[in-house]
């Protein structure tokens, strides 16, 4: 019988041997877990898909879809130069998708004669290839000043359309 006791009887046989085997249970799987961790984590990944985890990639995936951009009004008023060169040129200069070249009075001359108002209904509304100006990065009186810049280049002897004058009861407020 006493031989059946010894089978079963526990190899920790002291209080400070069961101290030590419950730190070593516990510190010995943490201390594996740690260096897991630490080796897993500082891999640098290379191949497919290994730019996606840069920062650059990251802002690109989670930027807005869209964005809202406010223009103020009563800013300092663009020219009919600096409207033609920052939307007109690109097609009027060329003379692209049957628009009238810049400075060409044979092409301005039948416009001309419909006068300013049908172009710049025809800027404001688009006409043909080209899109509408109005409502876009220029006020209908800029979009206007650009029309007699090109008309004028053309031969018109339009007058470029002044600022309305502000209502009388706002400056006084």
């Amino acid at each position: 019988m006493s031989q059946a006791h010894d089978e079963h009887e526990s190899p920790i046989k002291t209080p400070k041997q069961l101290i030590l085997a419950v730190i070593f249970a516990f510190v010995v799987p943490i201390f594996a877990i740690v260096l897991l961790v630490k080796n897993v984590g500082s891999d640098t990944r290379s191949g497919a898909g290994a730019d996606a985890l840069s920062a650059e990639a990251t802002a690109a995936r989670i930027q807005p879809v869209g964005a809202v951009t406010i223009k103020l009004e009563g800013g300092p008023l663009k020219t009919g130069e600096e409207v033609f060169k920052g939307q007109c040129t690109a097609c009027h200069t060329a003379g692209l998708a049957g628009s009238p070249k810049f400075g060409d009075a044979s092409a301005w001359g039948p416009r001309i004669g419909k006068g300013y108002e049908a172009l710049l209904t025809s800027a404001l509304k688009g006409k043909g290839a080209m899109g509408a100006q109005g409502g876009g990065d220029f006020s209908d009186l800029e979009v206007g000043r650009a029309v007699v810049y090109m008309a004028n280049a053309g031969g018109a002897k339009f007058e470029e359309p002044k600022a309305a004058a502000a209502p009388a009861d706002a400056a006084s407020k």
